[in-house]
Parts: C-alpha cells; sequence; structure tokens
C-alpha cells in the first residue's frame, strides 16, 4: 500500500514540469512578484521545471518561497556518488558516544514520565496540550530505538537489540520487522514502488479501487488525517510474517512477542487502576500523538513537490539521499524531545551517524553540497500542499492531485477553508 501522496500550496497547483523560459515562467516582473506567482494565483498552477539547474539563484529562490521552502537546491550531477558525499564528511561524526546514547535514553524516560504526570493534573481543557507533548515525548521513545536499529545507539549490537525492544514495545511497535523494512527504505529512499516507508500511488494502483476505496483513500490521505497515515503502514508492514525471509523469522517474532508482553500486561494493569478512560488518556492520545509526528516527519523529509520519485532504472542514490531529503526546522523543545530527528538529510547520507552529530554533519553537508539541499522552516503552507495536492504519481509532474482531471468538492472546499499560512 502506498501511503505517499502531496502537492502544493493553496489550490488545484496541478505541478507541471516544463522549462520556465516561458513569459509565464518563473522570472521575476517589473513589480517585484514573479509570474509563476501570478499564475498560481488565477490559474491555480505552477510550473516545475524538468531541472532545477534550468532557472536562476533567483528563480529558485523565488519557487521556494512560493512552495514554503527556505531554499531549494539545485539537482545535483549524476556523477557523483554517494560515498563521495559520505567521504566528505569529518570522521567524528561517525563516533558512538555511549554517554550520550544512554543520556538520550535517559532524557525520553524522563520526559514521557514527566508528560504523563501533567496528563493526570490537567484539567479537561488543558488535556490536549498534555497529550500533544506526550505524544511528542513518546516520539523521543521511537528515536532511541531507531538509533540502535541502524546500529548507532552502541558498539554492541545486542545492547542495541535489548534497547530497540525495550523502547519500542510500549509503543507497539515491533523492533526486527521495523528494523528490516526501514533498512529498506533507505536502500531505496524516494524509488518508485520500492520505497516501504512513503511513496506516491500510481495511477494503476486507482484503477482498481471501487467507489468506496476511492472514498476512504481521499479521505485518510486526502486531508489532515493523513498526519496520521503511518498507522496504517505500521499495521501493513510489521504484523505479517509473509513479508519477511526465513531467517528473519525467529527474530520477527521475538519482537512481536515483546510487544504483545507490553499490550497484554502493562495496557491492562493500566485499565485496572485507571479504567478504560486511563487507557484512552494515558496510552492511547499519547500513542496517536506518536503516530501524527511519525507520519508528519516521515512527509516532510520524503515528500517535495519538485523532488521527484523515480524508477529503478532512473534512480541515483546521492540524488536521493542528498537532495532528495528536506532538512525541516521545528521548534526547539520539539526538536529536543525527539532527539533532532527533523535533521534527516546527514542521517540519509549515512544511517550509522548518530543523533547527536547530525548538526555536526548538517554543517559539513552545508559547507560541501550546500548549493544541492532542500531546507524548510516547519509550515502551514508545506503541510497544505501535502494534505490537498501530493498524492498521485505522475512521471512528468512528479505529483497530481486526486482530482486532477476536474476539480471534487470534497477538494475545493478543503483548498478554501485551509488558510495558506497560519
Amino acid at each position: 500500500m502506498a501511503i505517499s501522496m502531496q502537492k502544493m500550496g493553496g489550490s488545484l497547483l496541478q505541478v507541471q514540469r516544463k522549462a520556465v523560459s516561458s513569459p509565464a515562467g518563473l522570472r521575476p516582473s517589473l513589480n517585484g512578484k514573479s509570474s509563476m506567482l501570478r499564475t498560481m494565483t488565477k490559474a491555480n498552477a505552477f510550473t516545475i521545471p524538468a531541472s532545477m539547474n534550468d532557472l536562476t539563484d533567483a528563480e529558485r529562490h523565488q519557487l521556494a518561497k512560493d512552495l514554503g521552502y527556505t531554499k531549494i537546491g539545485k539537482e545535483l550531477p549524476s556523477t557523483v556518488t554517494l560515498n563521495e558525499v559520505v567521504r566528505s564528511m569529518p570522521a567524528e561524526v561517525f563516533e558512538i558516544d555511549h554517554t550520550k546514547a544512554w543520556l538520550s535514553a535517559l532524557t525520553s524516560i524522563v520526559s514521557m514520565s514527566a508528560s504523563l504526570y501533567l496528563i493526570s493534573i490537567a484539567p479537561w481543557y488543558l488535556l490536549p496540550i498534555a497529550w500533544f507533548i506526550a505524544g511528542t515525548a513518546f516520539t523521543g521513545w521511537f528515536v532511541v530505538g531507531h538509533d540502535a536499529g541502524h546500529r548507532s545507539f552502541h558498539k554492541n549490537n545486542l545492547v542495541e537489540d535489548i534497547v530497540g525492544t525495550f523502547f519500542f514495545a510500549p509503543l507497539l511497535f515491533p523492533f526486527e520487522p521495523w528494523r528490516i523494512k526501514h533498512n529498506h527504505h533507505h536502500a531505496h529512499t524516494n524509488k518508485l514502488i520500492e520505497d516501504t516507508a512513503w511513496h506516491p500511488i500510481t495511477e494503476d494502483v486507482t484503477k482498481d479501487w471501487n467507489a468506496t476505496a476511492a472514498g476512504l483513500f481521499r479521505f485518510f490521505l486526502g486531508t489532515p488525517l493523513k498526519c496520521f497515515a503511518s498507522i496504517g503502514h505500521w499495521a501493513i508492514w510489521h504484523f505479517n510474517l509473509g513479508l519477511y525471509k526465513e531467517n528473519q523469522k525467529p527474530r520477527v517474532i521475538v519482537s512481536w512477542l515483546a510487544c504483545a508482553a507490553f499490550a497484554f500486561t502493562a495496557l491492562p494493569a493500566l485499565v485496572y487502576y485507571t479504567g478504560w478512560v486511563g487507557l484512552v488518556k494515558f496510552w492511547l492520545m499519547p500513542w496517536l500523538g506518536y503516530h501524527f509526528w511519525m507520519s508528519t516527519f516521515t512527509m516532510i523529509h520524503h515528500t517535495a513537490p519538485h523532488i521527484p520519485f523515480k524508477e529503478a532504472k532512473d534512480w541515483n542514490a546521492a540524488q536521493a539521499q542528498l537532495a532528495g531529503t528536506v532538512h525541516c526546522n521545528f521548534p526547539g523543545w520539539i526538536e529536543f524531545l525527539c532527539h533532532d530527528i527533523n535533521v534527516h538529510v546527514p542521517h540519509h547520507v549515512s544511517s550509522k551517524i548518530p543523533w547527536y552529530n547530525l548538526r555536526k554533519a548538517t554543517d559539513s553537508l552545508r559547507e560541501n553540497w550546500g548549493e544541492y539541499m532542500t531546507e524548510c522552516d516547519f509550515n502551514w503552507r508545506i503541510m497544505k500542499n501535502i494534505w490537498l495536492e501530493l498524492h498521485l504519481y505522475d512521471e512528468d509532474q512528479n505529483y497530481k492531485s486526486f482530482d486532477f482531471k476536474k476539480p471534487e468538492p470534497f477538494f475545493t472546499l478543503q483548498r478554501k477553508i485551509y488558510p495558506n499560512a497560519v
């Protein structure tokens, strides 16, 4: 199941990958506003060039501004290899520091405990805030296990397996199935179909949908509910033994048993002492908050109007990992609780970099390869594009919306209601 789609800004924004040399292209007009911006306003469309190298620096800056990014990079030359990019970073960014690793684990345990206490004392009208904080803290648990899965938490793999299993269990996320499929995502980032984390739906798939299926996909992947789409990914990819090789199955089953142990001991105990309301209050809502961040981080990092998913024959590892991954800044407290998971470009250049070295690695990448990187601050325009416009794969346009053939009231209403910026 493809759980990736997105598109652009406020309206129908059909992304047309054409050269931008025409008067309706991106070149700034005399009044200081781009012709493209007028096109977006009047025709509800904008132009994405076949290559970012077709644009001047000023045009790319304007395109970035219009789409909600602080910068959009040039296209990385196909002659650049991923090994070249990896070797350009200083050796110290790959070094594992056990003290920092265990402190991050302790930080997540303390922050989650504190947020659960906050939930326990918060009046009903402040519970959404407490749940949001708890969901963010819960995401930190995932990131600790995430580093363990990438073998960047500890120099002992057994310790990493134990840590990963322990921190994933309260999320009911089986560690080993996730590790296997997530490593596949890293090996095939932005490769159409092969990328197991997030990729646009192809039109061939939609032809098999009946009216009910089409309606469900539109409802869950064409609205803000898309920020919880990782729940579907969690259910589909991690609990089917048939998706794993014979030699992987024993470890997969152990991970399932760890989740089952939590589900059938900790959760019943929570119900016993706090009732079913307590289960919702202290576990389900933070768990949903975690999935909000899981989905949102993944979508922002790997889906942008100007970044294509490619078929295997056209795929380039360096282009996908360096130029095809988006760096996004979030409020500091979110980055702290989530252990800088948003500092994502170096993580895709090499998943062996521990989270606490990602900023230094990013500085190095900016110095050596910054002209090819895409960056942004978390903002409403990007999210609105993701919800309403970036849905289906298109070889020429990168993405198109579910209603690309004819505007549908369901999407038209949302485009009118949701502001372009907050």
